[in-house]
């Protein structure tokens, strides 16, 4: 294991800090780089909300969170993390106690000063003039905004110069979890690392790629959220983008952050558009009805939000292409949706079949090699080959598979990708973030898909919960020759 070099000593708020995301992720990872020695004890980790509350009752609610959210916490280092946390009761929108929370922030004027805005994005802007208005926006202070970023092009574009008007670009973290993935960072290491795998990475070798994140949960209280946005907008607009982005992209000059994000810029806007002229064939949107689950029988979609003809989709299979000359013919094959049969995100590279076939045909067929690299829930990287079957008898191919599990060789669970994010905030390092130009790029390609959608007359298309979508799905794939990988039904 790489050594984990502790960070300086920071001062965090997180606004929203009685909120799901706080109490379910943000805190635990803190917690959990804490208990590794990474945050060092006289940091800071201050809960805001509106609630009027006091220290004691914020920690109580902390302790609770992470009994319940980190396996095998230990008590006796819960109480110290807890000794780094504190609340502060604040309206966003209100006056009335901005000047005692600047004060207790200026106290240490010397610390790296965080604000994770884990909030609705309506408040965005009410809090970032208000750090602002009290000079909490000096002296290096950083901004994290979590998704959605806007619904459209214009929104975003909104949010964006309100945060500007606080924070300059270098210091606003447009968070995407995804990116923080350990597998994700090892496209890198594997592309960029390996003389291996770099020259085949083209259209020459490489027949289509797959990226399919699936969920087995439906709306989980998320309904007013999910219904204005949908699944284009929550998944495909940001995680299966920057997925395809880290996939699809050149290699930078060097790992800095503007180094990649550069890259990743020019696969975005090197997208083929999918608009009017081409959606019906290119995208296919699904909205799942009752069915069942590992967890017994499941409502449908109207169901689960209790509003009658909503034509939200909770289902999207996509066929990108990226117009360049590395992956000029190579389609992209994006999926995503909830009520699925299992929770997994993969990322699978399909090399082309050999040329030519030296064996009889008594050795069976040549699966065309593959490389799957699976981001949750069991990190690793499965490389699919062809070998001949051991044994006397003759000459017998089988395909199987080298399989790196991440737990198993290093001997560790791989850390919750908010536990690297949110170092890297700290740290400064914004490689693993989105920059405005990249959010940008991808709503540019992203509304003419909704607006195709909205001008269309086609409803989502149903598809009972527990399956792996409508079958329009399986057609916009298979019409091509090619068939999803389905990890829990495919692999031999």
């Amino acid at each position: 294991m790489a050594e984990m070099k502790p960070v300086d000593a920071f001062d965090l708020v997180i606004f929203g800090g009685t909120g799901d995301l706080a109490m379910r992720k943000l805190l635990p990872a803190l917690y959990r780089r804490f208990a590794d020695g990474q945050i060092p004890a006289d940091s800071r980790i201050v809960g805001v909300a509106r609630p009027h509350g006091d220290d004691e009752s914020y920690r109580a609610s902390v302790r609770e969170a992470l009994a319940q959210f980190v396996k095998g916490a230990d008590t006796s280092t819960i109480e110290r993390f807890l000794s780094l946390v504190s609340y502060f009761g604040l309206d966003a929108t209100q006056e009335l106690g901005w000047n005692e929370f600047a004060a207790e922030l200026k106290s240490r004027p010397s610390r790296i000063r965080v604000f994770y805005l884990s909030t609705s994005p309506s408040l965005f802007v009410a809090i970032c003039e208000r750090l602002r208005a009290h000079e909490l926006n000096r002296d290096g202070a950083r901004v994290v905004i979590e998704k959605p970023i806007g619904n459209d092009l214009a929104s975003a574009t909104t949010i964006n110069n309100d945060v500007a008007t606080a924070f300059d670009e270098h210091h606003v973290f447009r968070i995407d979890h995804y990116l923080g993935k350990e597998t994700v960072q090892n496209l890198l290491a594997l592309r960029f690392g390996n003389v291996l795998f770099e020259p085949l990475w083209n259209a020459q070798r490489i027949d289509h790629v797959q990226i399919t994140v699936a969920e087995t949960v439906g709306l989980e209280k998320r309904g007013a959220y999910y219904d204005n946005a949908g699944a284009l907008r929550d998944m495909v607009q940001n995680h299966l983008l920057q997925l395809l982005c880290m996939v699809a992209m050149e290699a930078p000059a060097s790992l800095d952050a503007d180094a990649v994000r550069d890259e990743k810029l020019k696969v975005l806007r090197s997208l083929k558009p999918i608009d009017a002229n081409n959606v019906g064939i290119t995208t296919v949107r699904g909205q799942y009805r009752s069915g069942a689950s590992n967890a017994g029988a499941v409502p449908s979609y109207i169901e689960d939000l209790g509003k009658p003809g909503s034509t939200t989709e909770t289902f999207v299979a996509i066929k990108a292409e990226v117009d360049n000359w590395r992956w000029a013919g190579v389609p992209f094959y994006l999926r995503t949706g909830k009520r699925l049969p299992a929770r997994v995100s993969e990322i699978v590279i399909q090399f082309r079949s050999i040329p030519h076939s030296i064996f009889a045909t008594s050795a069976g067929p040549i699966a065309p090699n593959r490389l799957v690299l699976r981001l949750q829930p069991d990190e690793g990287v499965k490389l699919w080959l062809m070998i001949k079957s051991p044994g006397p008898g003759g000459l017998r191919l089988q395909e199987v598979p080298l399989d790196m599990s991440f737990a198993e060789a290093f001997g560790v669970s791989q850390p919750d990708a908010y536990e690297r994010l949110l170092l890297d905030v700290v740290r400064g390092n914004l490689t693993l973030f989105m920059r405005r130009d990249e959010v940008d790029a991808a709503w540019r390609w992203i509304d003419p898909i909704l607006a195709a959608w909205k001008s269309g007359s086609e409803m989502p298309k149903p598809y009972t919960a527990g399956t792996w979508g409508p079958s329009a799905s399986v057609a916009l794939i298979e019409r091509d020759g090619r068939t999803w990988h389905d990890s829990d039904s495919t692999d031999p």
